[in-house]
């Protein structure tokens, strides 16, 4: 009990970070008030207490306060007057969002607007480069320091922003007896509050009857599913995609597949804080995701200038509804941290650097780490493909990977100076990883987060950048950027000791090349026939 009233708490301070801003007459916001009130309540505190000091100094006071002292009532705690105040705010909020879903559910009454399905935004195709192996002769030349020259063509990184948050505090309801519903998100059971009582049913697929749905989903009932599925979010640090993925399994769960399931999918989904809409199709009921990044191979409807994604449905042509919620935020793909799914551990994979025989890795990874990769969507942001590499760079190293594969890691590398610990971390991911072809494997181009180049038996030069542009991360503490040429991706490494070879010169800073698919190549060498009047830098982290 204390464990899941602690979890509430938590679950709370987190929805009360996005609590409401508008109201008819202008108010702060929850976290504005809870931060005054908490100052407020200190401020008490302290004025009492000087209060008290000054009548300990004074004999007639005392002499008064000991007399009237039956009179006084206890002072209330901390913890009492932040209920009272959370009680005060709690009608506040529910009045909003009351309100926000009685007007939602009247748009949806309104004519759905007919649309037409954009062009599809194709993954970008080039023609690879292969992996050049050094001629043993070449590694005797001496390496100098030879500038790249990079001055305008700079990536930046996409940056992350804190997930959507629901327009106002999700309050509990309190239930004579609780059913839940169980389900699977990649390997990893999860189950949310939902009874019988809250089945229902919609008898056509039009605005009326979709209309009246949600204002049944609205009622009070429905909280403690909404608020199990913010809490999942949270204590397996989904990200968003990771969570539309987990509504959707849950909704078909409690409704199977059909069009109330999609309704209470996307009911969830809108107050959960993401920009959603619903659409209609054949009689089908059908949600749409706004997304901040432009997915590859995705039909999407472009509406008031945003992009929206049909979940599961490759419908052309539909009628949509204009409805919008307060403050709904578009999703966003990237993966900012490590989720927890269930750990279902790979078949164990040995690989080893073929100059340094001691530096033989024994990995495994988790598999449904790898079955969520396949469901996740390729895109880039700000109309720039190569910010894809970033997000796929960015990624941290999931924790069970990072128990089997580094500690053997960081023995092998102990005690060795920066360049030195580079050459073998190179070396390993040249010469104990084979080369192919996306086209080959997988029919088009497809990047791999670091987990994947562990994974699969092939990997090509932008996997091999983007993992090794993570290892040197996590186990040298070395900043990193990537450098693509048409065709190809390398990486490069800001050392803080003097280390010499090709570098580029960002913002007074030397990154040294380090290409992973240059076989064989130390630290320092380009591989041959890249033009360096077409390179440019992807950063994985802004300008200090």
């Amino acid at each position: 009990m204390e464990k899941r009233l602690v979890m509430m708490l938590v679950l709370l301070m987190a929805i009360c970070v996005g609590a409401m801003a508008q109201t008819k007459k202008k108010k702060k916001s929850a976290a504005q008030l809870s931060k005054q009130y908490v100052q407020y309540a200190k401020d008490k505190a302290q004025g009492k207490e000087k209060k008290a000091q000054k009548k300990a100094s004074d004999p007639a006071t005392v002499t008064r306060e000991k007399n009237d002292s039956t009179k006084e009532k206890r002072p209330k705690t901390f913890l009492e007057e932040y209920e009272a105040f959370k009680r005060q705010k709690q009608k506040e909020y529910d009045d909003f969002r009351d309100e926000a879903n009685s007007r939602y559910a009247e748009f949806l009454k309104q004519a759905w607007e007919q649309y037409q399905v954009m062009p599809i935004i194709p993954k970008p195709k080039e023609d690879e480069v292969p992996p050049v192996v050094m001629p043993e002769e070449d590694k005797q030349k001496p390496i100098e320091n030879v500038p790249v020259p990079i001055e305008e063509d700079i990536v930046m990184p996409p940056a992350p922003e804190p997930q959507p948050v629901p327009v106002a505090p999700i309050k509990e309801e309190p239930l004579p007896q609780e059913q839940y519903v169980s389900f699977t998100l990649y390997g990893t059971p999860m189950k949310v509050r939902f009874s019988d009582e809250q089945r229902f049913t919609i008898t056509s697929c039009d605005e009326a009857t979709v209309a009246d749905a949600w204002k049944r989903l609205s009622e009070a009932a429905y909280n403690n599913t909404i608020r199990d599925c913010l809490e999942l979010r949270i204590t397996r640090q989904l990200s968003d995609w990771a969570y539309l993925q987990m509504l959707h399994r849950m909704a078909e769960s409690c409704l199977g597949r059909t069009n109330e399931a999609t309704l209470l999918m996307a009911y969830v989904y809108c107050q959960s804080g993401y920009q959603m809409k619903l659409g209609m199709a054949e009689g089908r009921l059908l949600m749409l995701y706004a997304s901040r990044h432009a997915i590859y191979d995705h039909a999407y409807f472009k509406i008031d200038g945003s992009n929206y994604y049909v979940f599961d449905s490759d419908e052309q042509r539909m009628h949509i509804s204009q409805a919008t919620f307060p403050q709904e935020k578009p999703m966003s793909l990237l993966v900012p941290q490590e989720q927890r799914f269930d750990v279902a551990e790979s078949s164990l994979r040995q690989l080893s650097s073929r100059d340094y025989k001691d530096m033989t890795m024994t990995v495994s990874v988790n598999k449904n780490l790898i079955d969520f990769y396949c469901s996740y969507p390729t895109s880039m942001t700000d109309g720039n493909f190569m910010t894809r590499w970033a997000m796929y760079a960015n990624t941290p190293m999931d924790e069970a990977v990072k128990r089997s594969l580094y500690p053997t890691l960081k023995k092998k590398l102990a005690g060795l100076g920066q360049k030195e610990a580079m050459e073998r971390l190179l070396n390993w991911v040249q010469t104990a990883f084979e080369y192919e072809y996306d086209d080959k494997v997988w029919g088009g181009d497809r990047a791999f987060f670091a987990e994947e180049s562990l994974f699969y038996p092939y990997c090509d030069c932008e996997d091999r950048s983007i993992l090794l542009s993570r290892l040197v991360r996590d186990l040298l503490g070395l900043r990193c950027i990537l450098v693509f040429y048409p065709g190809h991706l390398a990486m490069a490494v800001h050392f803080t000791d003097d280390v010499k070879g090709d570098y580029i010169m960002l913002n007074g800073e030397k990154f040294v090349v380090c290409d992973p698919t240059y076989i064989g190549a130390s630290v320092g060498r380009t591989m041959p026939k890249m033009d360096n009047q077409t390179a440019k830098v992807i950063l994985l982290e802004p300008f200090r």
